[in-house]
């Protein structure tokens, strides 16, 4: 039963987390010793005049975890869900920092997003229909990896006749079985770790597998394996392009085993959608997705060690493969009036070739002026003259 005072600070983070909502935040930041604040439209907005003090702020943290504070005082961090109605459902960190207890609250919705109403690329309905392989999802925290996957899940859900088994920490989205059977599994919870669960994923019959991140090298090594023996793998990584995706899985292992581990990779890689969540023009946010797809050419990249060649080819196989580098989702966005010019340069990877190529849409998009009827231009006519 919990005391008077954390009933009054959970009523106080319910507060605070419908006023966000109503401001359509995605965020709420609580901080002993500051401001509760919010990320609104991209941006950290205060939501209070007054500094939580640090005694309140350990006091809420036992209230949301009255079974598990002693483990969270040890550890020092906690991921959990907190549900505040039907509708909304918040992905929560707690943790120590040097002032007291700190939390971050991340919107869930309740509804599942669908591929279409994200205005996800058309490469991604080719992602979910593979058989096999390994499928990731990068980007840095809050670019929208973990809502991509569960809209991609969803189509498969609704579309095919699987298996679906997906390994969380902890589970965002809860999906409904559809066509397909799905069990989903919290870490910590329904599971040890990561590892131990997807060891026993194996032997549990699932067509695909979703891991919520490969966070070490025990994790990604089971999850190639996983896709070399017959099963569609998708996972999330803290990267910022396909590139650097390819080098941190590599990275993760010795030096002894690099080789091995990047033919594996070669192999068995169907894709990678590297994403960053820009501000657009009318105030809201989409999504600019750098997209590998496995070709041939990017099978021999990866497997040569040709890491710096993956833009390239990406860029070139635009036409032909549907692949695109970061910048030509930029380009796509512009065009399409969602983001301004100086928000495509900010967020580009080669802000001067992309500018270049902004600049030489305009000019033809603009064209060269027709005169009147009747009308001469004479200081050309004087010029030739």
């Amino acid at each position: 039963m919990k005391s008077a005072a954390e009933e009054a600070m959970i009523k106080y983070l319910r507060g605070y987390l419908t006023k966000m909502l109503d401001v359509d935040g995605s965020d709420l930041h609580i901080k002993a010793g500051s401001l509760t604040t919010a990320r609104i439209k991209g941006d950290i907005t205060p939501m209070t005049k007054q500094k939580l003090p640090r005694d309140k702020a350990l006091i809420l943290a036992k209230a949301l975890l009255p079974d598990r504070f002693e483990r969270f005082c040890k550890e020092k961090s906690a991921d959990f869900m907190f549900k505040l109605n039907d509708d909304f459902r918040f992905r929560v960190n707690l943790f120590f920092q040097i002032e007291g207890v700190s939390g971050v609250f991340r919107k869930i919705p309740t509804e599942i997003p669908t591929i279409e109403k994200m205005n996800l690329p058309d490469a991604v309905f080719q992602l979910c229909g593979k058989a096999r392989g390994l499928v990731l999802v990068t980007g840095p925290t809050g670019s929208g990896k973990s809502t991509t996957l569960a809209a991609m899940i969803n189509y498969i859900n609704a579309t095919t006749k699987k298996h679906i088994l997906t390994l969380e920490d902890p589970v965002e989205f809860v999906h409904q079985d559809k066509q397909c059977i799905l069990n989903q599994r919290a870490i910590g919870e329904d599971a040890v770790d990561f590892s131990t669960a997807l060891r026993a994923a194996l032997r549990e019959d699932p067509d695909i597998i979703l891991i919520g991140e490969m966070r070490d090298m025990e994790t990604i090594e089971m999850a190639l394996h996983a896709a070399e023996t017959g099963h569609l793998v998708f996972s999330t990584l803290h990267t910022v392009s396909a590139s650097e995706t390819i080098g941190r899985i590599i990275g993760m292992f010795p030096g002894e085993e690099q080789n091995k581990v990047r033919m594996s990779l070669a192999s068995v890689i169907e894709g990678v959608m590297s994403q960053r969540l820009l501000k657009t023009v009318s105030g809201g946010r989409v999504a600019a997705i750098e997209i590998l797809l496995k070709t041939a050419r990017i099978e021999t990249l990866i497997a040569e060690s040709r890491d710096s060649e993956i833009t390239d080819a990406l860029r070139e196989g635009k036409e032909i493969y549907k692949t695109q580098s970061f910048d030509q989702a930029l380009f796509d966005i512009y065009k399409n009036e969602l983001i301004d010019m100086k928000t495509a340069l900010y967020n580009a990877t080669n802000p001067s070739d992309l500018k270049m190529e902004i600049e030489k849409y305009i000019e033809e998009k603009e064209g060269v002026p027709e005169l009147a009827e009747g009308e001469e231009d004479k200081d050309l006519i004087e010029l030739v003259l």
